[in-house]
C-alpha cells in the first residue's frame, strides 16, 4: 500500500499505457480453432459446461460465444433473442409451446427469472451427439470465472474469448439495447475480469464493432457477414479494417482470403461442421474456422 501511494501520476500513465500495449501485442493463435457456442454439436449451447469440455480438447484455442443484455442490465451468454421452444423448458420443466416462441424476450427479462429456465435437458434437432445435462443461461461473468478457473487449476494455455453482441438497429430497445450500452456493459465486466487482451468482439451489428474500434482501439474485432459483397465492399461499409473479417463458410474463396490478407485482416468463417468442408478451408489458407463439433475441428488438420 506504501509503494502504491507513493507512484507518481506521470508512472501511473505509463503503467496504464504499458497495459494497453500489452493488450495489442498478445500474439493471437497461428490458427484459431473456436468452438462454436463452446461446441454445441456435443454440449448445451453456451452454458459454462460446454465452455469447460470445450477446453479439455488439444488443439482448441477460441471459445465463441453470443451475449445479450437482460432487462436488469446483466450480460448473459445466449444466442437467442427469446427463448427458444427448440431446446429451452419451463422452470417447471414444461416444453414451451411453438406459439410462445417470442414469449420470452431475454431482453425483456431479469436475470433470476432467466436463469430458472432449463437449458440442456430437451433434445436438439440437428444435434444427436449433444449431451444432455439440465443447466442454465449463465452470467458472462462466472463464465469467465470458470474458464479462467479451470486454466489456472489445470495449467492450460489462456484460451481466447470470441464473444459476439447480439444486437440489431430493429431491435433497438425491444430486444437489445441501444449499441453504446450494449458495450458498456459487455467491456465493463470483460475489463473487470482482466482479460481484454484475450477478448475479440464480434457482431453482425457493425455499429458496436465501430464503437469498440472508436472506445476501445485496443480490443480485437471481428465483422461477421452472411452477404456476397467484395472483400472491399464489406471494409467500406463497416468504415475500418478489423482484426478479423468473418463470413459464413461457404462465401470463402481464394480471392477474399488473398485481399484480406494483403490488407492484414485475418479471415476466419463459420460455422463449418464436416472434415471435408474444414479441410478445404483449411487449404484457402483461412486464418481460423468457428464450428459446432470442435473435436472435429482438431482432426482436420
Amino acid at each position: 500500500m506504501k509503494i502504491a501511494k507513493t507512484l507518481s501520476l506521470g508512472l501511473i500513465a505509463v503503467l496504464s499505457y504499458s497495459s494497453q500495449v500489452s493488450a495489442q501485442t498478445v500474439e493471437f493463435p497461428a490458427f484459431s480453432a473456436e468452438a462454436h457456442r463452446g461446441g454445441r454439436g456435443l454440449w448445451p449451447e453456451n452454458t459454462i459446461v460446454a465452455m469447460l469440455n470445450a477446453m479439455k480438447i488439444d488443439g482448441i484455442t477460441t471459445l465463441e460465444m453470443d451475449t445479450h443484455i437482460t432487462k436488469d442490465n446483466l450480460v448473459v451468454v445466449t444466442h437467442d433473442d427469446y427463448l427458444s421452444p427448440s431446446f429451452m423448458l419451463t422452470p417447471d420443466g414444461q416444453e414451451i409451446p411453438a406459439s410462445d416462441a417470442k414469449k420470452y424476450p431475454v431482453f425483456q427479462m431479469d436475470y433470476q427469472t432467466l436463469k430458472s429456465f432449463d437449458l440442456g435437458t430437451k433434445p436438439l434437432a440437428g444435434f444427436p451427439q449433444q449431451e444432455k445435462i439440465k443447466t442454465h443461461i449463465p452470467l458472462l461473468s462466472d463464465l469467465i470465472d470458470a474458464v479462467q478457473a479451470d486454466i489456472k487449476k489445470n495449467k492450460r494455455k489462456q484460451f481466447f474469448y470470441n464473444i459476439e453482441t447480439k444486437c440489431s438497429p430493429a431491435g433497438d430497445g425491444v430486444t437489445n439495447p441501444e449499441p453504446a450500452v450494449f458495450v458498456q456493459l459487455l467491456m465493463d465486466v470483460i475489463e473487470k475480469k482482466k482479460i481484454t487482451p484475450y477478448v475479440v468482439i464480434q457482431s453482425f451489428d457493425k455499429r458496436t464493432i465501430q464503437l469498440i474500434h472508436e472506445k476501445y482501439p485496443e480490443v480485437k474485432t471481428s465483422f461477421l457477414i452472411a452477404n456476397k459483397k467484395t472483400f472491399e465492399e464489406n471494409i467500406a461499409d463497416l468504415g475500418f479494417k478489423p482484426f478479423i473479417l468473418s463470413p459464413e463458410w461457404h462465401t470463402v474463396s481464394e480471392d477474399m482470403i488473398k485481399k484480406a490478407h494483403e490488407a492484414g485482416v485475418k479471415v476466419i468463417p463459420w460455422t463449418a461442421n464436416t472434415i471435408d468442408d474444414m479441410k478445404k478451408l483449411r487449404a484457402l489458407a483461412v486464418d481460423g474456422i468457428i464450428s459446432d463439433y470442435p473435436d472435429l475441428l482438431v482432426k482436420s488438420k
